[in-house]
Order: structure tokens, then sequence, then C-alpha cells
């Protein structure tokens, strides 16, 4: 896979669909202007972290198997975590914790025809030796801040790239969820509810108990919080 550094971008994800790259391609920047996030959320992307977009093109992949895309790159950061001695969660679907703040955010952009995925672009931003904005301490984190370690950054990403290369299953995906079995905040624009998570459906779907009443959630209609 063709490697492509930047100093900087608006966003890799941009960056990656500008380009139309007919190839497979892994795009890196030491910064992102405008780094986004799930929902259209903005993701403070600063010198210290590694904010990396990996292309790949398929002709016979499925759409209904998205989630595998998903699973694949979530346990591809968690993996790294663990690599250097950091235990993470994650939160369904795409956002990877550690105690209890986050250090991962991942944005997956699909592009389908007659029900097939023919290209996907996974991007992730991993918190590894950037100073955090005092509005994020509350709710985000950084390697450098658990540990009190400044790491080298070729070397994270080089173990990044090495579980990007890995396929997953929804075992290795819950393995990092330490919730189910208790009550979460289900979240909308103009709601919330406390139901209890059961499981994770193989399509990636929340499984919940609402009051007695099992319900399968998509994360395109809510978000999880603890």
């Amino acid at each position: 896979m063709r490697i492509i550094k930047l100093d900087e971008v608006d966003s890799t994800n941009e960056f990656c669909k500008r380009e139309n790259f007919k190839d497979d391609v892994l795009v890196i920047s030491r910064r992102q202007t405008g780094g986004k996030g799930t929902k259209g959320r903005s993701f403070e992307s600063c010198d210290g972290g590694l904010y990396v977009s990996v292309m790949r093109h398929s002709k016979d992949f499925k759409a209904e198997n998205a989630f595998q895309i998903l699973m694949d790159g979530c346990v591809a950061v968690c993996k790294t975590l663990e690599y250097f001695d950091i235990a993470p969660v994650i939160r369904w679907s795409n956002d990877v914790l550690v105690d209890g703040k986050k250090i991962c955010g991942t944005l997956i952009e699909n592009s389908c025809s007659n029900g097939y995925i023919t290209r996907s672009i996974v991007g992730s931003g991993i918190n590894v030796n950037n100073i955090l904005s005092e509005k994020l301490s509350d709710i985000a984190i950084s390697m450098r801040q658990i540990t009190g370690k400044i790491y080298d950054l070729d070397e994270v990403l080089n173990v990044y790239i090495s579980n990007l290369e890995k396929h997953f299953s929804l075992s290795d995906y819950k393995r990092y969820i330490n919730w189910l079995g208790k009550s979460v905040i289900l979240k909308t624009s103009d709601n919330q509810k406390i139901v209890l998570a059961v499981d994770i459906a193989a399509d990636g779907r929340l499984i919940v108990d609402d009051g007695g009443k099992i319900l399968k959630i998509s994360s395109a209609e809510v978000s999880l919080r603890f």
C-alpha cells in the first residue's frame, strides 16, 4: 500500500476523496485544520497526534457486511494501544476510550454501488503526544497523559499499520467492551433514555432491553453514553 505523508491538511479523509486515488493508499498528516468526526462533529487535530486515513478499493465486498470495516478499524486502534500497555474500551460504535475519556475517534466513509462497497475510507485520529485544549480535558485524553511518556510517532504508526493489515472478528471487537449487561444512556438530538445494554449484533447494531422490550439500535440513530 502506498503511504503519503503530509505536514498539514484540512482532513485526511477529505484529501483522499479529492485526490480520488485509484490504488489503495494510507495518508498521514501531522496536523488537520478541519478534522471531522461522526455526525459532522469537528475533531481537534494539533501537533503530536496521529491522523491517518486508509483508502481501500474492493469489487466483491457486500454493503451488508460494512460493520467489518468498522470492527477492523477500531480493533486495530485497540491492539495498538495495548502494545504500549494502555487498556482501551470501545464505546459503541467507533470511539475508543481510556479511563472514560476519548483517545481515538474513527470516521468511516463508504462508497457503494449495486449493494457492494466499492471504496472505503477509514480515518482515525489517535491522541498520542498532543496537548489537548482545556475545553476537552474532561472528555479526551492522550497516550502521553496516561503514562507520562513521550512516544515516537513513527513507532506508534508502524504498530498501527501492522494492525490495520489484519481482519478481526465480532468477538475481538466485543473483547474491548466492558459495559454489556449494564445500564447505558441512548441519546438522540432531542431525547435520551436509559436502557440495558445486552449485546452487539453481527451487523453492528446495539441490542438493548428497554423496559422488557428488546430493540436493535443503529448508531446512525443515536449516540451512547455511560
